[in-house]
């Protein structure tokens, strides 16, 4: 994995942007006197944004606190050892340990949002009892909030459950969808979102000011005006926008202020 450190702590009376900065990038490991430790500048136009490259590790300073950047959050990668490390150090960090562990995992990310006052879809959990139509994550060890399945009938809602379950040895969690509800998806870039997300940007800002995660992916139900969250899941850099991308270099780059 990369990691790339971002100093970030312009001085109090000097709001205005850094135009370039100092990238720090290094194999993780790699002692900063090291021959293959070296510095890339950032430019803050976007015409050269940092090899955001799968499993890259950007690390932002804002005054006292350490922004952590990553597409994978999960529990026992780097990016979550990194964290830890932080912690452990007595250092503020952002995202903490808990709520990435917490994010990913559906049921408990919508108890969460909920005492936050973030609006969330009504849940269940199963091990063969389904309304329908719904939302279906499976809660085995292996299930990731990123394979949800949609289903609207008895026979396909048999076949997903046979194959989330593994035959009946674990539970899931479905969420009851509304007659003419849609289920859609949007990336939060530290609270904010590219043009096509602007109509959840206040469900961005909400989940980003709780939760404190840079990059997510949230899936959320459309439900006539409303928007609910149905669940939190990783951002993969290949999969972002060109909006998205421009929008996350900004922040390394410093023409957006955390």
């Amino acid at each position: 994995m990369n990691t790339r450190e971002i100093e970030s702590t312009p001085q109090q009376d000097s709001p205005a942007p850094l135009l370039t900065s100092d990238v720090i990038v290094k194999e993780a490991g790699i002692p900063p006197n090291s021959p293959n430790f070296r510095k890339t500048a950032v430019k803050a136009n976007g015409k050269r944004d940092p090899n955001m490259i799968k499993d890259s590790l950007f690390i932002i300073r804002r005054g006292d606190t350490f922004h952590i950047i990553s597409d994978n959050y999960s529990y026992k990668t780097e990016t979550y050892y990194s964290i830890l490390r932080h912690e452990m150090e007595g250092k503020p960090v952002r995202p903490s340990s808990s709520a990435v562990l917490d994010a990913y995992v559906v049921p408990i990310c919508l108890e969460r949002a909920k005492l936050a006052g973030i609006p969330v879809c009504t849940w269940g959990i199963s091990q063969g009892y389904l309304p329908l139509p719904a939302i279906i994550y499976g809660l085995n060890y292996f299930a990731t909030a990123s394979d949800f399945f949609v289903v609207r009938d008895n026979n396909e809602a048999k076949d997903v459950i046979k194959h989330i379950t593994n035959i009946g040895k674990y539970p899931f969690c479905y969420q009851k969808l509304a007659k003419g509800a849609t289920v859609h998806s949007c990336i939060g870039i530290f609270g904010k979102t590219a043009r096509q997300c602007i109509p959840v940007s206040l469900l961005a800002e909400e989940v980003y000011n709780h939760f404190s995660i840079p990059l997510v992916t949230m899936v959320y139900v459309k439900t006539g005006e409303q928007y609910l969250l149905s669940s939190l899941a990783p951002a993969k850099y290949s999969r972002l926008t060109g909006d998205e991308r421009t929008l996350l270099a900004a922040y390394l780059s410093h023409q957006e202020f955390l």
